[in-house]
């Protein structure tokens, strides 16, 4: 890429990107709302991330789907809403040399590292909430019995009550 000034275009194409995603940016923000405004940003923001193989919460190709990833958006917003930019970075895509493809070994190794351990805290937590639903249904259990047995026992004190006034004649003394 070079840049429109007649000046050296440096190694990345960084400030070539950088201002032709800005100029994408002003464009789609002029006619925007708010949550446009942040839609587009975030996506501008992946698409330089991607482009400068710099990825934070993709796998680091340049897809659509990875786009979406990075922006923390779902894939239809950049299929179906926001067209323009899409075409920009299918373009950018095109257009850049110098950028590798995908993420370095190390990269990648953290990534897939990371993911596993997403999905064992993830197991983790559905394992720890059914527990906690089998806890709870025991406690239920537990207090109702516990209210049964306060019955039961308030019922027999009162038995014992009443056979407190009879005297028990079997518990009297002989005399010889």
């Amino acid at each position: 890429m070079s840049t429109p000034d007649g000046a050296a275009p440096d190694p990345g194409g960084g400030a070539a990107l950088a201002r032709l995603v800005g100029e994408a940016l002003t464009r789609a923000q002029e006619h925007a709302d708010a949550e446009d405004a942040e839609e587009v940003r975030a996506i501008t923001d992946a698409m330089v991330r991607l482009l400068i193989g710099a990825p934070l919460h993709s796998d680091g190709r340049l897809t659509v789907v990875s786009l979406a990833t990075e922006a923390g958006l779902r894939r239809n917003k950049l299929t179906h809403k926001h067209t323009g930019l899409k075409d920009l970075f299918y373009a950018l895509v095109k257009a850049r040399t110098s950028v590798p493809d995908v993420l370095p070994d190390s990269a990648r190794a953290r990534a897939v590292k990371q993911q596993q351990d997403l999905a064992r805290v993830r197991a983790e937590r559905d394992d720890l909430r059914g527990q906690a639903q089998l806890l709870a249904r025991i406690v239920h259990v537990l207090e109702v019995e516990n209210s049964k047995l306060k019955e039961t026992n308030a019922a027999l004190e009162q038995q014992v009550a009443a056979h407190a006034a009879v005297p028990d004649l079997t518990r009297r003394r002989r005399r010889p």
